[in-house]
């Protein structure tokens, strides 16, 4: 369980050098953590570990909702997206942004790509009638693609 947090810790290092996001990850300590919520900072990563007995979600839904900062919350947890959206924040699904990290990591360019693929959708003629994703569609749509 060290070994893939550890990896993950590396990928997401990785991953700041190349888009200089600021990135917090929670790890659960709910059945062997500490005695209280540790942080620490990891290649400019702060890595928090909920303390015992406290579950990692509690942890994000405390920090969405005290900091005034409109987040993207990455999380398949159908209570975190819910939260997420409540506190203004932006809620991505943890496989689509794992395969965004992997392919950032591999291209370092992968802001352009997607730049291209959306002119392709734009300029293509479509006949019959058109289906406007939902707004909080268009609001993730918006953060992939700044990821």
């Amino acid at each position: 369980m060290m070994a893939r947090r550890e990896h993950l810790i590396e990928q997401l290092v990785s991953y700041r050098k190349i888009r200089n996001h600021e990135i917090t990850l929670v790890f659960d300590g709910w059945k062997n953590g500490l005695g209280r919520e540790s942080r620490t900072v990891t290649g400019g990563i702060t890595v928090i570990y909920s303390s015992l007995g406290e579950r990692a979600d509690n942890v994000i839904k405390r920090i969405i909702s005290k900091r005034q900062k409109k987040w993207v919350v990455v999380s398949s947890d159908r209570d975190i997206v819910a939260s997420a959206w409540n506190n203004n924040c932006v809620p991505v699904d943890s496989e689509t942004y794992y395969n965004l990290l992997v392919k950032a990591i591999s291209i370092k360019d992968v802001h352009d790509e997607y730049k291209y693929e959306d002119d392709e959708e734009v300029c293509a003629h479509h006949k019959g009638n058109a289906r406007r994703p939902s707004r909080k569609q268009k609001e993730i749509n918006r953060v992939l693609l700044k990821l």
